[in-house]
């Protein structure tokens, strides 16, 4: 069953509206004038160890959808599209990041659960705006 949903969801990116929701929103994010090229990084066993134990995420695949964000020929953030399991589907999320590595943004690009989509509240996501891999946060306490 994962291995369905795992081609159904990069079948969907390639040619569909989660490409096209996640696209929307980087430019929504930024002025007009941004450019964005998007790119697909594989990750074998060693890069995805030592990035999962770098940001303290599990990548939900051995693919990870990037946007480069550019403005008067200068990278000035990056996006990153992932999924995330929920009860019983995935949720496919984006986060925005400054070329320092602040979160500019963070947004649930595709909710696929009957409950639990407060994940999806402005109020939610916003609690994640301007960290960064040095921010000192507890789930519970700074994090809902």
């Amino acid at each position: 069953m994962m291995a369905y949903l795992n081609l159904l969801f990069i079948s969907l990116l390639a040619a569909g509206p989660i490409r096209n929701n996640s696209e929307k929103h980087i430019f929504s994010q930024f002025p007009k004038d941004v450019k964005i090229s998007m790119y697909t990084l594989d990750l074998n066993k060693k890069n995805k160890t030592s990035i999962q134990n770098e940001v303290k995420q599990v990548f939900y695949r051995d693919k990870l959808y990037y946007w480069t964000i550019s403005q008067n020929d200068t990278t000035i953030a990056y996006a990153f599209l992932d999924n995330v399991k929920g009860k019983s589907m995935p949720i496919t999320f984006m986060v925005i990041l400054d070329k320092n590595g602040s979160i500019i943004n963070t947004s649930i690009i595709k909710y696929r659960e009957a409950y639990g989509g407060e994940v999806s509240s402005e109020r939610w996501l916003s609690q994640f705006v301007n960290r960064n891999n040095n921010s000192n946060y507890k789930v519970g306490k700074n994090i809902d």
